[in-house]
């Protein structure tokens, strides 16, 4: 591959009238140039460069593509801004940003938020290119603005389906095609998603979502502890009061990857990826129902990425990427399991175990006396009816074993021994 650095030229929907001349003169010069059918399309007759389209998937075709045009002057077209949802970050994660020189154009997000007169920072933006459009369902909040990257002509109805589905039917849509070139047109205008019927449009387009929940619909908050009743479930469900103790012990951050073991209804894996887009999960789960049932409560909730692994732990935890953190809902009896799961943490990393059984519970007294951290009970009680009076129902209580795995300490060496 090339050592020579790699140009990546932004480009919109008003083509090579739109460029700057920093962007136009290093496409004059280009012997190669690699982009999309579409953006390549854009080009005039003089810029003189061999147009080469991405190949499908583009992805893992990056390095060879890039090898084959080694020692040429090569650019890429992106469009828009390359760095925002573009192909930018594939090409600093292939290369090395170093060897990047990026010249971004406006972004479709810039020129919608212009159009409506919305403010950047506070518009949430959502890509369904290449990505399930379930992931809108974690964006939607009642009175928030939302912009969505359509993967086509479909996607509008696909949205406004999805608002539907999720009690947002009187979210506002406006679906802005060709941002910025001559074919620019907004369509909808502010129709409800419960009133939405236009036809297909233009494959290029940003949905823009006002959002308004229908009365009734139940309330999905930002932090741990959503609704018993969001999740579809046999019973096997970490109850709401238990599921925000124990994701405050989890501790997520972003970018950080969670093993739920014992997924039952996924709850845990989900709550975790929805504290921050970049979360990762993998649950773990035994019976092929359930793990059925933790895919459709994912999509359902936002964050269709949550990966599901079908077999019973330890077996199915090998193979799996190293996590920052493990949750072990079930199974602690089982041989073997929770070292498994200890081995697998990094320093630093940190185990959080529940159960409401006195064979797992002294199984997690053990552990505690011989790796510390915090032992807990948790005991939650709801008032019902009692005749015409009302009284207090005991759950049943739940020890939470939480810790953080130290780094190991190395024996002193020979000179270190004391005499």
């Amino acid at each position: 591959m090339t050592h020579a650095p790699l140009t990546v030229v932004g480009i919109g929907a008003d083509g090579w009238a739109g460029l700057a001349p920093a962007s136009r003169e290093e496409l004059l010069r280009a012997e190669a140039v690699i982009g999309g059918p579409r953006q390549l399309d854009l080009l005039p007759p003089e810029c003189g460069a061999e147009r080469v389209p991405w190949p499908s998937p583009l992805r893992p075709a990056v390095p060879g593509l890039l090898a084959a045009h080694a020692g040429r002057r090569v650019c890429v077209l992106a469009s828009g801004d390359p760095m925002f949802h573009g192909i930018g970050r594939t090409l600093a994660e292939v290369v090395g940003a170093e060897r990047l020189r990026v010249l971004p154009h406006p972004s479709s997000v810039s020129y919608a938020c212009a159009r409506l007169g919305w403010p950047l920072h506070g518009t949430e933006v959502v890509s369904a290119v290449g990505r399930p459009l379930a992931a809108l369902a974690a964006a939607l909040h009642d009175g928030r603005r939302v912009l969505l990257l359509s993967a086509g002509a479909h996607t509008p109805g696909e949205v406004a389906a999805l608002l539907r589905e999720r009690g947002f039917g009187p979210s506002r849509m406006t679906v802005l095609e060709q941002l910025g070139g001559p074919a620019e047109r907004l369509v909808g205008g502010g129709t409800t998603a419960d009133d939405w019927a236009y036809p297909p449009g233009d494959p290029l387009n940003v949905v823009a979502v006002e959002c308004r929940s229908a009365p009734g619909a139940l309330r999905l908050p930002l932090t741990p502890g959503l609704p018993d009743e969001a999740y579809e479930h046999d019973g096997q469900l970490t109850k709401r009061h238990v599921r925000a103790a124990t994701l405050a012990a989890l501790g997520p951050a972003p970018g950080e990857l969670l093993w739920d073991v014992g997924g039952g209804s996924g709850s845990i894996g989900i709550e975790w990826m929805r504290a921050h887009p970049s979360c990762r999960a993998v649950a773990v789960e035994r019976d092929p129902v359930r793990a059925g049932r933790i895919t459709r409560n994912a999509e359902a909730l936002g964050v269709p990425g949550l990966r599901v692994v079908t077999g019973a732990a330890p077996a199915a935890l090998a193979g799996l990427p190293a996590p920052d953190a493990v949750f072990v809902g079930g199974g602690l009896t089982v041989p073997g399991l929770l070292p498994a799961c200890w081995e697998a943490l990094p320093p630093g990393g940190r185990l959080v175990a529940n159960t409401v059984t006195l064979e797992s519970e002294a199984l997690l007294a053990d552990w505690y006396r011989r790796h510390g951290g915090e032992l807990t009970r948790l005991a939650v009680a709801h008032a019902v009816p009692v005749g015409g009076f009302t009284g207090w129902r005991q759950a049943m209580p739940v020890t939470q074993w939480s810790v953080v795995k130290s780094a190991p300490t190395s024996a002193p060496t020979e000179g270190e021994r004391p005499a």
